[in-house]
């Protein structure tokens, strides 16, 4: 291969290098991810409007239309993305949700894809991957998940030694709420929530059995207002260490220039006093002389 040829071929690879790097800077631009994050708000609202059957009927040709700029719009997004990070882009699990959550958009609609046609509206879950306080809520509920679940063992335990309780004491008089382990499960389940526990179901039976009272008293102290705080404890400790994660990059960059500005000043010092020992030992020799 000639010289020329050489050069030629590099000037092409430059040309492209180049190209990719100015379309990565209008990917990564943040005034492109506003209006991304924009698009994602009023695809939302619009697929929310088509459920209505008045407005298909007055404006239905619209809000297909806008539906249809959305999706354009996401797929040239996801296109570009894919041009410029290449096999990169699938490393990134939000570029993957983002990914599946277009490709469901472009799944044709038909009788029996009912379903994914519905799936539409997950297209406003990317927001999630858009705005990064979501992204630290998600990530903070996730790293959450792994220490969630001796507390989720803890709450089974807790649920199946008073659900077979309830089956042996209250079970004959009440066998809908009582009569099995499943049934008492679910009767505790509600009473845990507190919907309707106490008219609904903890006065009728303290009706028949006066005492039941030192049942489920326990039960509620010990589910709603122990074991769900441990919930909220290690949610809100993991939001909190994802938190301090994502400014972890920051906080080493201000120490950088901290370390940075440290130098400085001990560099500034040591030219000061440089230039003033010269001084001094002028001084000095003038002395001398007179």
């Amino acid at each position: 291969m000639s010289q020329g040829e050489n050069l030629q071929n590099g000037d092409v690879a430059t040309e492209r290098s180049g190209w990719r790097e100015r379309l990565r800077a209008a990917v990564e631009n943040e005034r492109v991810q506003q209006f991304i994050i924009g698009v994602i708000i009023i695809n939302g609202i619009v697929i929310g409007l088509e459920t209505s059957a008045w407005l298909m009927e007055r404006a239905g040709g619209l809000l297909r239309l806008l539906d249809t700029i959305a999706i354009v719009i996401f797929v040239i997004e996801i296109g570009a993305k894919l041009i410029v990070y290449r096999f990169g882009f699938f490393r990134n699990p939000w570029n993957v949700f983002d990914f599946i959550i277009v490709g469901i958009a472009l799944v044709p609609a038909g009788e029996g894809l009912s379903v994914l046609r519905a799936l539409r509206v997950l297209r406003a879950l990317r927001l999630m991957s858009m705005v990064p306080r979501m992204r630290m809520v998600v990530q903070g509920l996730l790293s959450a998940i792994p220490a969630m679940g001796s507390v989720v063992a803890l709450l089974a335990l807790v649920f199946y030694v008073f659900a077979v309780i309830a089956t042996k004491l209250f079970g004959a008089a009440f066998p809908e709420w009582f009569g099995t382990v499943g049934a008492s499960l679910y009767s505790l389940f509600q009473i845990m929530t507190l919907e309707s526990w106490s008219m609904g179901i903890v006065r009728p039976v303290m009706a028949e059995f006066p005492y039941a009272w030192a049942y489920f008293v326990p039960f509620i102290l010990v589910t709603s207002f122990t074991v769900l705080n441990l919930f909220i404890a290690i949610i809100v400790n993991a939001m909190h260490q994802a938190a301090e994660e994502d400014a972890a990059p920051e906080r080493a960059t201000l120490d950088e220039i901290k370390d940075e500005i440290v130098k400085l000043r001990q560099e500034v010092s040591a030219l000061r006093q440089q230039e003033s020992e010269p001084l001094a030992t002028s001084e000095g020799a003038a002395r001398v002389d007179r």
